[in-house]
């Protein structure tokens, strides 16, 4: 194990405020703000893909100043306008998706989260086609003029051709299939910018005019019903995270002033409003507990195993389950506004941050249908012009190659595996802040984790008391108490809990200053006092020699090496005394750090402001690698930067707001403990709802199971289409079984994908 020691007498640099980081998590959530209030959303009917997604750049993306102005939820139908980007009204930006093929509607003061309307036009045109093609081989085999087999349905009628009565059933059949289809195809063709709908009309209109009515209807039938497959998927991945709406009651039980009780909607609720939650129950809104007591399950949020117990002054939160007793509940926040709303939201807001192998997905398509038009006219052409051969049948196989080549299932398939894996991950408690941060995990090289409240629980005692000036102890801790009372870190909490347990109730120090990451002066009474880590108390101390000999630098010493974070109290006339400090570390940290390494992480680090020999007491408990000691919080940004010069994936964990700046640099942040942070979920990557450090290899697992089902869908829908496109040049393949092999590829690419909704816990 590595250990280096960065200002190492800092030991209570943890006492600190956090005033650099709190500017910095100011600005991140007034840019936030301002993003969401200088938007507006449109939903889109027709919105399913990647491919979709692209013509709606290339529509709308000119009104709007480029394609920076748009942000797209493919999932949930959404499109997103930034209002700074663009003069263009609504009226202007819905043209523009007409002219598409698609519809779009204003879609402001709808939350993120919330269904869009069900249009149910495809599903009726896909089951038109359906009944008119299944009407079409009825007719076929009766004979109108005559007993046809059913093998002639892939051969025609022979030179008399097949009735008039079977042709206009093919011909139904083939317009209410291209129905949703044709225009987009013609959006395609005018633009000079051919996709997948393109593809598939080019093949029914050839099919048509060389006489092959039975082989265009099945293409158009088969491929409107992969379009609703598309459609089902999406609709399914997405009522994976409307689900988390279900865990909260739609009203409550709210209590009047005399006592009783009233059912109100949640929604209806002030903040203030005080509710009753009974055994068995729901909680409706985040809130205080203000009577009783009861073991409430927060796993629908955080994932954890176990219930926790919640007394008077205890936080509850939306969609817990109260499993025993009876609680009376203060409410504190709007039901819009309650974590798990917060966490629909950013789930919603996730899929706009898309993957980059959705980039590079979205990327290959683009490409990738151009030049399969372009294979395929060469395949009409060439043989018959430059060898003579006949034109039907090469022409025929042109059809066939553009059938095959749709990338539809290419392109489903991965938005679908993303959106699987973020709602699976939000139910195990992790809530991912976008498509990348899915992707990010699984190429994890280096990790770099906050000691307290991370790999310990964070919550320290007071373990020993040195008075030295002060005289008695209970006026050492009381003097310290009162400093402290102005900072809300674990160190000053434990400080102050110790005083409390002692009887002692001091007056909060005035004119307390925050010196950023070593301690903090205040006056009480008359004098001025200093409380902080050893070197913050000596360098505060200007020419004074406060240890003239060495003895309390001795005592510190001896109180780090058993482990202690030491707190050092002076005044005017010398140190008052010393505060010894111990935390707990997490039983499961060892297991996490074994597991961590043996997914593939080749290095952990721990970045903490404590000092080297109680972080080496830690680091030897739990395994760690690395230990870097005695940092401010410049400092944890430039040891991140050391690890993301020497691994290409670095990530860091810790509390989402001390940390936020070593969090900004790695590629990913990970916040522990973020059920009761609104700071941790704004500003993290990645939110771990619960602070147990076992989600975090779990985390990485999944994201390497996700990786691992878009690679196989990618491979096996490549693939299909490359047997079919040799099959198709030696003549073997028909109409009829390409858009078979598609629909069958889109099915099980997309059951794959959403194998991810699995619980895998």
């Amino acid at each position: 194990m590595e250990q280096t020691n960065s200002n190492s007498d800092q030991g209570a640099s943890s006492c600190c405020g956090h005033s650099a980081e709190l500017t910095k998590l100011e600005s991140h959530q007034a840019a936030l703000e301002s993003t969401v209030s200088t938007s507006r959303r449109f939903a889109v009917s027709g919105l399913d893909c990647i491919e979709e997604v692209r013509i709606l750049r290339r529509a709308v993306g000119p009104l709007v100043g480029g394609d920076e102005g748009l942000a797209f939820d493919a999932i949930n139908g959404r499109m997103s306008v930034l209002v700074s980007s663009s003069e263009a009204s609504d009226k202007d930006i819905i043209s523009a998706v007409a002219a598409t093929g698609m519809s779009a509607t204003s879609d402001e003061g709808q939350g993120t989260a919330a269904a869009p309307a069900v249009d149910r036009g495809p599903l009726y045109a896909t089951f038109v086609s359906g009944a008119l093609l299944l009407l079409g081989i009825v007719i076929h085999l009766i004979g109108i003029d005559g007993p046809w087999s059913f093998a002639t349905l892939l051969g025609g009628h022979g030179e008399a051709g097949p009735p008039m009565l079977e042709i206009l059933a093919w011909v139904g059949a083939t317009v209410a299939g291209t129905r949703y289809v044709a225009p987009k195809a013609w959006y395609a063709l005018k633009t000079l910018r051919p996709d997948m709908n393109l593809l598939m009309v080019v093949a029914v209109v050839g099919a048509m005019v060389l006489g092959e009515w039975f082989e265009a209807a099945t293409v158009a039938f088969l491929f409107a019903l992969s379009l609703l497959l598309e459609r089902w998927s999406v609709g399914r991945a997405r009522r994976a995270v409307e689900a988390l709406l279900d865990l909260t009651p739609a009203s409550i039980q709210a209590l009047r002033e005399d006592g009783t009780e009233v059912e109100i909607p949640a929604t209806e609720a002030e903040v203030g409003t005080r509710f009753v939650v009974r055994a068995g129950d729901r909680v409706a809104l985040d809130g205080t507990v203000s009577e009783g007591a009861g073991s409430v399950d927060q796993a629908p949020i955080t994932g954890e195993s176990l219930p926790v117990l919640k007394e008077v002054g205890d936080e509850v939160f939306a969609g817990t389950i109260n499993g025993e007793g009876t609680l009376t509940v203060v409410s504190s926040r709007p039901a819009d506004d309650t974590v798990l709303a917060r966490i629909i939201r950013t789930i919603g807001d996730a899929h706009e941050r898309r993957a980059p192998v959705e980039q590079w997905v979205e990327r290959f398509a683009a490409r990738y249908t151009p030049a399969v038009m372009i294979l395929a006219l060469l395949i009409a052409l060439v043989p018959p012009l430059l060898f003579g051969a006949a034109w039907q049948p090469w022409i025929y196989n042109a059809l066939v190659l553009l059938v095959i080549a749709c990338p539809c299932a290419l392109v489903i398939s991965t938005p679908v595996s993303i959106v699987a894996a973020l709602a699976s991950a939000a139910r195990a408690g992790v809530l991912v802040k976008g498509g990348g941060y899915i992707e990010l995990p699984a190429r994890l090289d280096a990790l770099a984790l906050d000691k307290t409240g991370t790999l310990t629980f964070g919550t320290p005692q007071v373990s020993d008391i040195v008075p030295l000036n002060a005289k008695e102890a209970n006026v050492l801790l009381a003097e310290a108490a009162a400093i402290e009372r102005r900072s809300s870190h674990p160190l000053a909490a434990a400080i102050a809990r110790a005083a409390t347990e002692q009887g002692l109730d001091p007056a909060a120090a005035q004119d307390v200053v925050t010196t950023a990451g070593k301690g903090l002066t205040g006056r009480l009474g008359e004098r001025e006092l200093r409380l902080g880590s050893w070197r913050f108390i000596r360098e505060s101390a200007n020419d004074q020699d406060i240890d003239p000999d060495g003895a309390i630098a001795a005592q510190v010493a001896q109180l780090e090496a058993n482990g202690r974070t030491v707190v050092a109290l002076s005044d005017a006339n010398g140190v008052r005394g010393l505060l010894g400090l111990s935390d707990t570390v997490r039983p499961e940290a060892r297991a996490v750090i074994a597991q961590l390494h043996a997914l593939g992480v080749k290095e952990i680090v721990m970045l903490t402001g404590d000092n080297a020999a109680a972080a080496d007491l830690v680091a030897r408990q739990v395994g760690i690698d690395t230990v870097r000691a005695g940092l401010l919080p410049e400092d944890k940004v430039a040891e991140v930067e050391a690890l993301a010069a020497r691994h290409t994936v670095v990530a860091m964990i810790g509390d989402g707001v001390n940390d936020a700046p070593a969090m900004a640099r790695a590629n990913f942040g990970i916040a522990m403990g973020a059920i009761g942070s609104d700071a941790a979920i704004e500003t993290a990557d990645i939110a771990l709802m619960s602070d147990e450090l076992v989600r975090v290899p779990w985390l990485v697992s999944h994201a390497k199971r996700t990786l691992t089902v878009i690679r196989q869908n990618i491979v096996f829908s490549v693939g299909i289409k490359v047997v079919f496109m040799l099959l198709t040049l030696f003549g073997i393949a028909s109409l009829w079984g390409a858009i078979v092999a598609d629909v069958g590829a889109t099915l099980l690419v997309v059951a794959n994908a959403l194998r991810l909704l699995r619980d895998r816990r």
